[in-house]
Order: structure tokens, then sequence, then C-alpha cells
């Protein structure tokens, strides 16, 4: 079931200015090419308490209007999503893709799917071609480690949250988690202390 009964209790509006405040959708920056480019972060999105309404109303609203004129990627950020918690269901997915307007689609050149792991390989491998039409799957690329996003886009123009970094970091370690071969478990080893609250978790390594 996409939409629970929590996403029910908040009306639509509120919903999108929860979206709003995570910032699970933004443009930001721009590739090697010079387009506009719309970051995604995957575990900021609370897909089970946001309806497909309130989500494609956000998008709406707020992300199609600026990508219309001019070619434009995205980085899709997949670091530590939960499929449970942060994943929409499969209908959901489609009825956004089916809600983006066609100039906006025309206009996606790219996307860029940051730390994919197997499980979403495979669940791309099987449904993308039926979820997605126009191509789009071609278009993605499977970026296992941020230093080849920094190949795509400035990196001085993007933020990355520190998780992100810190997960990239881990599977230097432990680079069978890749291909779901090892578990994902935090590491333990060289844990820093935990950070005060009021730090940002967006990490300064995206500056240079």
């Amino acid at each position: 079931m996409d939409s629970p009964s929590a996403a029910l209790s908040l009306s639509d509006q509120q919903q999108m200015k929860v979206i709003e405040k995570l910032e699970v959708f933004k443009i930001q920056g721009r590739d090697k090419l010079g387009r506009k480019v719309l970051r995604i972060v995957g575990k900021s999105l609370p897909a089970r308490s946001v309806s497909k309404e309130a989500l494609n109303e956000y998008l709406k609203e707020n992300i199609f209007p600026k990508l219309e004129e001019k070619p434009f990627s995205i980085v899709y950020v997949h670091t530590d999503v939960n499929r449970s918690e942060n994943l929409p269901g499969i209908s959901t997915l489609r009825s956004i893709y089916e809600a983006i307007p066609v100039n906006v689609k025309d206009n996606l050149e790219a996307v860029y799917f940051v730390h994919p792991g197997l499980q979403a390989r495979l669940f791309l491998a099987t449904f993308g071609r039926l979820l997605f039409t126009g191509g789009l799957y071609r278009k993605v690329n499977y970026l296992t480690r941020l230093e080849f996003l920094w190949d795509h886009v400035r990196r001085n123009e993007m933020e990355i949250p520190e998780f992100v970094y810190d997960h990239d970091e881990e599977l230097e370690y432990r680079p069978m988690m890749d291909y779901g071969i090892e578990s994902d478990h935090p590491r333990v080893y060289g844990a820093p202390p935990a950070m005060d609250s009021s730090v940002s978790m967006y990490s300064m390594r995206c500056i240079g």
C-alpha cells in the first residue's frame, strides 16, 4: 500500500512542507556540461508518511517548472535507503513518472545513480524498462563511488550529506558491499565521537 494511514493525518500542504524541509529534492549546481542538476536524496524521503498525491503536487509546483526550458541531469543518492521507509511503491513511482511534463522528460539527459547496491540494480533491471518509457532507463549511470560522480558534476557546486561520505569510506574497507555479498551493518572501526546535533549534516568535503 503506497499511502499509509500516517499520511492521512496530514493535509497535502503539510506533507509538501515536510518534503521541502527535508530537502529531498533540490536543484543545485551544474554538471560538467553546464546543465542544471536536480539532486535527490533517497534517505530523506519519508515514503510511508507522504502520499503520492502530495509528492506529485510538490514536484508539479516546485521542481518541474524550473526544468522545462533547458537540458538537465539528475543526481540520485541511494546511500542508506531503507526499502520499507524510503522507497515509494511501484504504483507511486509509475504515477510520478507519468505526471512529469513531456518537455521535462525530453530535457532530462542523464541520471547519476550514486551507491546503487545490488538490490537497486536488480530492481531497475527487472522493472526499469516497464516503469520508465522514453529511454529513461538507458540514461541511468551507476556510480559506486563519489569520486566517479565528480567526473560528471561540478564538485564545488554540489552539497552531499555527510553520511554519504561516511558510506563511501566504508566501501573502501568493505568493497563486497557493492555486490550484496557483505552486509551493510554500520561500521565499528575508527568510529568518531557523536557530533552535536547543531552541526550541519552536510560535509565541507564537497568544497574543492
